[in-house]
């Protein structure tokens, strides 16, 4: 049985002055921090697209219950037209009683004088 590693090495840059040695603890911790970094770095591109969703869902928010109101405002003014158109109706239909009684009265009266007037005639005649 054979077996194959895949081997590489570094090449070794000698020092220059652009160059920083730090030991083998140092170089652990920064490996560490650039990691976390890069973790913070992902989960504030996370939490920006969160906030630009939930933006987006205010703004939704905000628009339904603008129509929400534009709809009580506009039941509002049909409650009040139909208030007004009652009470108009109300007032038409008192007046129209009203002015039945009147003339049935009227009625009455003429029909009465009518009765009497032939009985008086009647009463002439003889």
């Amino acid at each position: 049985m054979i077996i194959q590693l895949n081997v590489f090495s570094q090449n070794v840059i000698p020092p220059s002055e652009e160059s920083i040695c730090l030991s083998k603890e140092t170089a652990q911790k920064v490996i560490k921090d650039l990691i976390k970094y890069d973790g913070v770095v992902k989960e504030l591109k996370l939490n920006n697209e969160k906030i630009l969703i939930l933006n987006q869902k205010i703004i939704l928010k905000d628009s339904i219950i603008l129509i929400q109101y534009n709809k009580i405002d506009n039941l509002n003014k049909l409650y009040r037209i139909k208030s007004e158109q009652l009470e108009i109706s109300q007032k038409l239909s008192s007046k129209l009683e009203t002015d039945l009684k009147i003339q049935k009265t009227k009625t009455k009266l003429y029909s009465g004088g009518g009765i009497l007037g032939v009985i008086l005639v009647a009463f002439i005649i003889k």
